[in-house]
């Protein structure tokens, strides 16, 4: 009589084990999700209820809104919100957006220990909401941030210095402010920024030294400050790819910068002397938008400019650039120029042929090519040409700009050949001024009336380069990673193919991990990033535009349980700059398959428990899900195989090789010894693409039950069938046909509901009493929860089996 009463006792004391563990969870997650929610509606209120925000209440469910809203974007993960997009009136439209003085006790301080809430945010963007004041040493507590923008608002004073406490920064956008005082050198504290843009602020002083040692940026643009002084050295940042210092002070010196660069801008500034030898002999081959206009450069025209390979921009107005051009210079050998302006020089001679071909060609009545202000002959000043100066204003003018000889040891001379070179020099020299002074007027006049001709800059005609198609997409700077979160991932880029072939020491074989259907090549980035590098060969020549949705959705599939892309890198044909070879490359996963660590045959030797194994499903469930619904469109029909499950360095699951149209050829190829569900059954599931994963994920959950390889559709069909037997008998039953190895381990309640899940999964008609992604992540994530109050009401753990797998 006494053990039914034990019994009783353990059982009723399980119980309240049980329920107390689930309140304590809720409890934390609500306490969270409550802190958060209180905080939203204080920014909604601090905002005084903006339009965009006007929905928000003590009721709203802020990581599940349902309207969608361009102006309002609120992502969360693991219910803790790690992305916040709050865009006001666009400046486009309304360039003077609302202050909010009538706040009176608006506060930027208290603004941002708000924000400082959400301890998980990673993007943080507030775009023209008219906010003011300081921006405050609040900032720093936002430890977590990958991106800020506060682009277009009205924030004023110096940059705090406690923004360097922001270690995982990597974009920041200040653009439209008013900030002043200098552009703090702490910003080179900053390991991964790679985007710095502080334009049409009120910034003075020089540039800090500091800069040079950001060896990870991409873009620096600093246009329309009050910048001054010399430009330190920027030869060091060799992935620096866009720089823009327009409409400031620098000068004299041209700056000394990396070769790599696609975008220099400098017009507007205080630049003289002569371009330094690294422009003359064109050792940018990469340039594709110079613009040096409106400073004081003197010396001859570099000719060479005009041939650089992937040059489509030039403008170098409003200097003093001196020499003869002639019809046979030669320009860029495709073709790529698409708007020279050489305007208010003191060029002479015909211009090339190759820019007089860009002029016959424009349809459009757009003038694409500027030549005016120049001293060409006199074909270039006839009808349809542009006005020019007298040909001995430019001959005068070069005296100005010619760098005077080396002075030479007096000879003896007489004293009368003497006086009456003084007398004939005098009046030459009266003759001269007298000349000079006729022209200059007659220069200003002219200058007069071509200057309110001056041309609009025609961007839109540039064609870009291959590489760097995704990098111009930047130039709102504002990449997709803002949008979509990097989840502990560098940002999206685009990579020079030096940088790959040093990475995998020129494609060595050595390095060659994978030639199944496309070579892929395991490499080092200089940063000691390990990446996968795949090489897909194009069949068909195609232009660059031709790729560029597909790449822009590579991009965008980055998540937590998806081998997620970092980068890509174009090679063109030479004769017609069609697309040759893709290299896509993906983070680098390195602890083998799924199947493998099922099996006993992992890199440990060791199989996976029951409960890694549910975390594992759990992981690839979520990959499925964010494919089918994190972007617009989903990716769908992803020929799912457990093959195609890897581990990282945490044993974490991530999903590789779904369904990038880019692989689209390659994977219509069967790789020996994989088994693919391309069957009867699995077709007439595929008449509903998002099953056809869900029936995919069922084999996987098959095998992750039985712990042995599924190499056919009939082993399929009996793994199936012997399920759904098993689960119309005992407990007993069940468990012969789980893995032996991890069988006694096992609860009860949560092997059948795995089993029952991929029942549903392998169901021949999908559309009755099929399964959902949402079905099965639910169902895992109730069988993860069961097992784990099983595990802790018996006190079984299991020994000498690898650290247990994170369910997020």
């Amino acid at each position: 009589m006494a053990k039914p009463v034990l019994y009783f006792f353990f059982f009723f004391f399980m119980i309240l084990l049980m329920h107390s563990i689930h309140e304590a969870k809720q409890q934390r997650l609500q306490s969270t999700t409550n802190s958060q929610s209180q905080a939203l509606l204080r920014i909604q209120h601090q905002l005084n209820y903006p339009q965009v925000l006007s929905l928000w209440n003590q009721t709203t469910d802020f990581c599940n809104l349902t309207d969608p809203n361009p102006s309002l974007t609120l992502v969360c993960y693991d219910d803790k919100i790690t992305q916040l997009h709050i865009n006001g009136d666009n400046p486009n439209t309304n360039p003077s957006p609302i202050l909010l003085p009538h706040i009176h006790n608006f506060s930027s301080d208290v603004f941002f220990s708000n924000l400082a809430t959400f301890s998980s945010l990673k993007v943080l963007s507030l775009v023209c909401l008219g906010l003011w004041g300081p921006l405050p040493a609040s900032i720093g507590g936002l430890s977590s941030l990958e991106i800020l923008n506060l682009t277009s608002n009205y924030f004023s004073g110096t940059i705090p210095q406690e923004i360097s406490a922001l270690t995982n920064l990597q974009t920041l956008i200040l653009d439209h402010n008013s900030f002043t005082a200098q552009v703090p050198a702490c910003l080179a504290s900053l390991p991964l920024l790679s985007v710095l843009s502080l334009n049409n602020n009120s910034l003075t002083g020089s540039l800090p030294h500091s800069l040079s040692s950001l060896d990870t940026l991409r873009i620096l643009s600093l246009s329309m400050n009050q910048l001054s002084g010399q430009v330190p050295s920027l030869k060091s940042l060799s992935y620096l790819q866009i720089l823009d210092l327009g409409y400031n002070e620098f000068g004299p010196h041209f700056p000394s910068l990396p070769n790599k660069l696609v975008i220099i801008v400098l017009r507007n500034n205080r630049f003289r002397f002569g371009i330094p030898e690294q422009l003359r002999i064109g050792s940018f081959s990469r340039l594709q938008k110079l613009d040096i206009s409106s400073n004081g450069f003197v010396g001859p025209f570099l000719f060479p400019l005009l041939s650089l390979p992937s040059l489509s921009y030039l403008d170098i107005s409003g200097n003093k650039f001196t020499g003869m051009l002639s019809e046979n210079t030669s320009c860029s050998s495709d073709a790529r120029l698409a708007y020279v302006n050489l305007s208010w020089n003191r060029l002479t001679g015909d211009l090339p042929a190759c820019l007089q071909s860009i002029i016959n060609s424009t349809s459009t009545g757009a003038t694409l090519v500027q030549y005016a202000g120049n001293c060409l002959s006199q074909q270039m000043r006839g009808e349809g040409g542009q006005e020019q100066r007298p040909l001995s204003f430019c001959h005068n003018e070069a005296l100005a700009v010619t760098i005077m000889p080396q002075k030479r040891k007096r000879k003896p001379f007489r004293r009368p050949i003497l006086l009456a070179s003084s007398l004939v020099g005098g009046g030459a020299a009266f003759c001269g001024l007298l000349f000079l002074g006729i022209t200059r007027v007659y220069y200003a006049k002219a200058k007069q009336t071509v200057k309110t001709h001056q041309p609009k800059l025609i961007l839109e005609k540039i064609s870009p380069a291959a590489y760097t198609m995704k990098l111009l997409s930047d130039a709102r700077y504002i990449s997709e990673t803002m949008k979509l979160g990097a989840l502990g991932l560098p940002p999206y880029r685009t990579f020079a193919l030096e940088e790959l072939k040093e990475a995998t020491s020129n494609f060595s074989t050595l390095n060659l991990i994978e030639e199944s259907h496309s070579k892929v090549y395991k490499g080092t980035l200089t940063d000691g990033t390990l990446v996968a590098i795949r090489n897909l060969k194009m069949r068909r020549r195609h232009g660059i535009q031709s790729y560029r949705h597909q790449i822009e959705l590579i991009s965008k599939l980055r998540h937590r349980h998806l081998v997620s892309a970092v980068g890509h890198c174009f090679e063109c044909y030479p004769d017609d700059s069609s697309v040759s070879t893709i290299f896509l490359v993906f983070e680098f996963v390195p602890n083998g398959t799924l199947r493998s660590c099922i099996s006993g045959k992992g890199l440990s030797e060791k199989k996976f428990s029951w409960t890694q194994r549910i975390a594992a499903a759990i992981g690839i469930a979520k990959g499925i899900q964010f494919l089918h619904t994190g972007i617009m469109p989903g990716v769908f029909s992803n020929n799912l195989k457990i093959t195609d499950v890897l581990l990282d360095q945490d044993l974490h699951v991530k999903i590789s090789n779904y369904n990038l149209p880019l692989l689209a050829e390659n994977r219509s190829l069967i790789g020996a010894g994989v088994f693919t569900t391309e069957s009867s059954e699995h077709n007439r599931a595929k008449m509903h693409e998002d099953k056809t994963d869900v029936y995919d994920m069922g084999v996987i959950l098959l095998e992750i039950i039985v712990g042995r390889a599924i190499m056919s559709q009939s082993a399929i069909s009996v793994g199936k069938d012997l399920l759904q037997v098993s689960l119309k008998t005992d407990d007993v039953a069940r468990r012969s046909i789980v893995d032996p190895a991890i069988h006694k381990e096992c609860s009860d309640e949560s092997v059948k509901t795995v089993m029952e899940i991929c029942v549903r999964c392998l169901s021949n008609e999908p559309t009755t009493d099929g399964a959902s992604v949402e079905d099965v992540l639910w169902n895992l994530q109730f069988a993860a929860q069961v097992q784990d109050l099983w595990s802790s009401s018996t006190s079984t753990v299991t020994q000498g089996l690898m650290p247990i797998v994170s369910l997020k």
